[in-house]
């Protein structure tokens, strides 16, 4: 990242601000609505809510929930878009397409609301993506979430009723994936 000017930061900074945004206004909606988004969430195996597998990660069950996934979705977000937006939108694409459809498939019965699989999948993608592309920016990224954010690893543990821990799975296992396939399909950036 070093040499480059404050004007190449300004798409990043603007999609970080404007999903951070949209997240809060969602959740403000969902408040006013008495919790009438929070329907829209991933109902296992049921046909009508496929489409579910775009809203779930934009829904959240109360301002702590927001606010807990908000901080590590920005921080997820910020060192993914170190890549670009294009490779962090490609990323998230696969994270919340794929970890969306394995929780629909094989998640317990139940709505599923939420970013925690698109967080554990942008967790599961720097750590994983280092394998990858070996470089010195990419190893020091990995390492650092590791010790940053390496309990988050817990989360992939059964903890209660109201926490999806299979989503948390399925994300981390659908960053592994967005790590294997964006290495095979993007250019590679820097060294």
């Amino acid at each position: 990242m070093a040499g480059r000017s404050s004007r190449d930061l300004r798409p990043r900074l603007k999609v970080l601000a404007g999903l951070c945004g949209v997240m809060v206004l969602v959740h403000l909606l969902n408040m006013f609505s008495g919790g009438g988004l929070s329907s829209l969430g991933i109902r296992p195996r049921d046909p009508a809510s496929l489409y579910a597998i775009a809203t779930t990660p934009w829904i959240h069950g109360g301002l702590g929930h927001l606010g807990n996934n908000l901080v590590m979705l920005a921080a997820l977000t910020g060192l993914c878009l170190l890549e670009g937006v294009a490779y962090f939108i490609r990323a998230s694409l696969i994270i919340i397409i794929l970890s969306g459809l394995l929780l629909w498939l094989f998640g317990r019965d139940g709505v599923h609301i939420g970013a925690s699989g698109w967080i554990f999948g942008l967790w599961s993608l720097t750590i994983v993506r280092a394998w990858f592309h070996r470089s010195y920016g990419n190893v020091l990224i990995a390492v650092a979430v590791v010790l940053l954010y390496g309990g988050l690893a817990w989360g992939l543990l059964p903890a209660g009723a109201g926490i999806s821990f299979e989503g948390h799975i399925f994300g981390a296992l659908a960053g592994v994936a967005a790590a294997w396939a964006l290495h095979r399909t993007m250019p590679r950036v820097g060294g």
